[in-house]
């Protein structure tokens, strides 16, 4: 057993009440002494039935951080200890102490209570911790919301509420509550019904929803709108959990509507275009179904509104009498004013409103009003529009919306109170490359409405490009504080997903960025992306926010991108290479390996530049330079026919699924002069799973005219030895994790040998990297491994070097090994 479950195990224990928890005599006296005569040594608090300490062991104070007992007395439980659930903290001690409460009347005098303190400080973990925490919150969320949790044994009927669910029921703390006991207090026409509920959720496990009228122990009566379900626990049995909302304040609010009036007055009926009778107030008195159906509301609904009510909120404020033409002169028809109302389902309708001042049968004045619709003749202008500010997949707003808001908020709103975050799905290309790209095109439409639906009123969620998301938030103090908007768009990121037909589970590392008084909207997003990188090295679902050294750290990389652009421009940039070598030594190939030689900062290796590249979009041309350059200096190295060596080239940025990566790759061999057969192309298997039939093709074409494909740093990602039948490429480079202790673990000996095997039978060669020493070089050869890279035979060399190396035979013998 590992020590944090025994851990779980001591906090879980639950001891047995003390002996002495027997009737004794009668009175308070009594009860005092035989209370806590057995428990001398023990951290124990005597209670009344208010919860106010009557005595105290010095146990018991000492833990609270008083000097005797005797100064707990007269104070209450509330007041020395924060309860969550069975766990506890006092009040006035440090955040780490936690206790293990446990509670016991006496059965002598049941008014009487014996709380016992166990410290399981160093037993609570983290993780201990975070769930009490989290509890904490869970049980401030119910409490806004009106929320209760319920757990019930479908055996004894026995229930426990939740500490808001007592406050919403009215039930005192203490009180053992049982469905009989809920049953009691429910209104008595409405109990039939809950019990025939409560049976078919019990009986034959069917989810309860009932809504019902519930009658608290003050005599006050609430509306409660139940839900139950059947689970099983830990042990396989089942258990009843539940919720139940106080919705009280809706059913009133509906009712009241409900009951206004009822009469319909059909004006205008057979008009196809929707009228409207307003009175003086410019309130809704009489409409015909037309305007009902163009607005999507019964006239019972609509009735009583104002114009203003029934404006989209888009809308500036509308007053009858600016639409009003009986002012234009006869003959001359005027143009019509147009607004955008809104319909029930949120939806804009443009309208063009003719207003006429009429006097009604009563003489009292009122305005009749045509709308017309001319939605569909906005329609295709504001697609146009659209299409311009909005993501074309998600319906989001685009880069260029986020850069407009980010301008107006800091030029007309409080610049001290703008937050931008930027969200970045981790390994969204991973499923991309595993599920195919539609399906992941679902995955951000389905993220996108999560954010659309779960942000806080202020906040505006964009999607700038691939699986980037960007939230802007025009007041952050509003909701809580920057730190507490990630944390909400992080819970809105991290979910399951359904995706054709595969549930996925997806996870955002998140950036965040305020002004600092001197910040443009372009500086706040580069810095919010900045931060969200910093978040990502840290893992999956992490959140970060720019601070001062990390803003400068984001000058910087924006600096060397600069630098990194002109060196690609100037081709300032060099290749190293690293040598493949077969089981006698000599050199077969070498790893085109890229490096930096900066006027500043001296030789930079690809762990400094390519994240700056790849942030800044920069890895295609950089991998076109590399397979440009590389080809040109593998063609001058010495030999031919079989003693001809390759070159391997690694892409990242360019893939086979690039409309012209064929043709590129055919103008760069063309170009060089160098033969197809010593033409290598590293990719990582991701990039040659789920391949397009075109794009296979021309992969075919290439690996016919003598090129070869190589598996780069198989054994990670999604690398399963039942996909190698599925990979279009002649080389497997096994990575360098089995390689590191396949001399001493064998698990990575088979993993290797495995691999060997499979390859060999498929027609495809092996190549071990990470080779360090000669255990690991003599272990490969046993498993059947026939090429080897590694700093055992050489680190990466600058070129003129290595084509001296050539020259030079064996690089075993150069250790004095045949």
């Amino acid at each position: 057993m590992t020590e944090r479950s025994k851990q779980d195990r001591r906090l879980r224990a639950e001891p047995h009440p003390p002996e002495a928890y027997e009737p004794v005599g009668t009175g308070v006296a009594a009860d005092l002494g035989a209370a806590v005569e057995p428990l001398p040594d023990a951290p124990a608090l005597l209670s009344d039935p208010s919860g106010v300490v009557i005595r105290a062991t010095d146990q018991a104070a000492t833990l609270l951080g008083a000097a005797r007992g005797s100064e707990l007395t007269g104070r209450s439980l509330t007041g020395l200890l924060t309860v969550e659930d069975e766990f506890a903290k006092p009040r006035d001690r440090p955040e780490d102490v936690w206790f293990r409460v446990l509670s016991w009347s006496n059965r002598g005098n049941p008014r009487l209570t014996v709380t016992l303190l166990v410290d399981v400080s160093d037993l609570m973990t983290p993780t201990a911790r975070t769930l009490a925490n989290e509890r904490r919150k869970l049980q401030n969320a119910q409490r806004v919301a009106g929320l209760g949790t319920w757990e019930g044994n479908p055996h004894t009927n026995e229930l426990r509420l939740s500490e808001t669910l007592l406050e919403i029921t009215g039930t005192p703390p203490g009180t053992e509550t049982t469905f009989e006991y809920y049953l009691g207090h429910t209104h008595p026409e409405d109990q039939p019904r809950v019990a025939r509920s409560w049976r078919e959720l019990t009986q034959n496990h069917i989810p309860m929803e009932v809504e019902q009228r519930y009658v608290r122990p003050d005599g006050t009566m609430r509306i409660l709108l139940c839900h139950g379900a059947v689970i099983t626990d830990v042990a396989d049995r089942p258990l009843l959990v539940g919720t139940a909302q106080d919705v009280t304040e809706q059913r009133t609010a509906v009712t009241r509507m409900e009951r206004s009036s009822q009469r319909f007055t059909d004006l205008v009926g057979v008009v196809p275009v929707g009228i409207g009778l307003f009175d003086e107030s410019e309130r809704l008195i009489e409409a015909n179904d037309a305007m009902c159906e163009l607005l999507g509301y019964p006239l019972e609904s609509l009735r009583g509104n104002t114009i203003g009510a029934i404006t989209h909120p888009d809308e500036g404020n509308i007053e009858l009498a600016a639409t009003e033409l009986s002012d234009i002169p006869r003959g001359r028809r005027g143009e019509p004013v147009q607004r955008m109302l809104a319909r029930s389902d949120g939806q804009p309708v443009y309208c063009e409103l003719h207003t006429a001042l009429s006097v009604r049968d009563d003489g009292t004045k009122s305005w009749l009003v045509v709308f017309q619709d001319v939605t569909e003749r906005r329609r295709n202008a504001e697609a146009l529009r659209f299409q311009a500010t909005h993501d074309e997949l998600t319906g989001l707003p685009n880069r260029a919306a986020v850069k407009a808001m980010l301008t107006s908020m800091l030029a007309e709103g409080d610049p001290d109170r703008i937050a931008v975050l930027f969200c970045d799905i981790d390994n969204f290309k991973r499923i991309n490359d595993s599920l195919g790209h539609d399906a992941g095109d679902d995955l951000l439409v389905a993220l996108a409405r999560r954010l659309e639906g779960g942000l806080p009123d202020g906040c505006v969620a964009a999607r700038i490009s691939g699986d980037e998301f960007v939230v802007i938030c025009a007041d952050v103090h509003e909701v809580g504080g920057t730190d507490s908007l990630a944390t909400r768009v992080s819970g809105l990121l991290r979910t399951a997903v359904p995706v054709r037909g595969q549930l996925v589970r997806v996870s955002a590392s998140i950036g965040a960025s305020v002004p600092d008084g001197t910040n443009d909207g372009a500086d706040l997003l580069r810095f919010a992306d900045a931060a969200m990188f910093e978040a990502k090295r840290g893992g999956p679902g992490r959140v970060s926010l720019a601070g001062p050294s990390l803003m400068a750290s984001a000058d910087s990389q924006l600096h060397l991108e600069g630098q990194l652009r002109e060196a690609l421009h100037h081709d300032q940039l060099t290749l190293y290479y690293q040598p493949v070598v077969d089981r006698h030594g000599l050199i077969v190939s070498a790893e085109a390996l890229l490096r930096w030689p900066h006027q500043e900062r001296g030789l930079l290796s690809p762990g400094v530049f390519l994240p700056v590249a790849d942030q800044g979009g920069l890895m295609r041309d950089i991998d076109r330079w590399v397979l440009r350059n590389a080809l040109s200096e593998a063609a001058e190295w010495p030999g031919s026919g079989d003693t001809a060596v390759s070159v391997a080239v690694n892409l990242a940025g360019m893939v086979p699924g690039d409309p012209d990566f064929v043709d590129y790759v055919t103008d760069c061999v063309r170009h060089a002069g160098i033969s197809w057969d010593r033409v290598v192309l590293e990719l990582v298997e991701s990039s040659l799973v789920d391949l397009p039939a075109r794009t296979r093709s021309g992969m075919r074409e290439l690996v016919n005219r003598g090129a070869r494909f190589a598996v780069d740093d198989f054994g990670t990602g999604f690398s399963s030895l039942a996909r190698l039948k599925e990979l279009p490429a002649q080389i497997i480079k096994v990575d360098r994790g089995f390689v590191s202790e396949i001399h001493s673990d064998s698990g990575d000996f088979a993993v290797a040998k495995a691999v060997v095997d499979m390859a060999g039978a498929m027609g495809r060669s092996c190549v071990a990297e990470g080779v360090e020493n000669a255990q690991q070089f003599d272990t490969l050869l046993g498993a059947g491994v026939d090429k080897h890279q590694g700093w055992f035979f050489s680190p990466p060399v600058p070129a003129p070097e290595f084509h001296a190396m050539l020259a030079g035979g064996s690089l075993l013998a150069a250790r004095g090994r045949n």
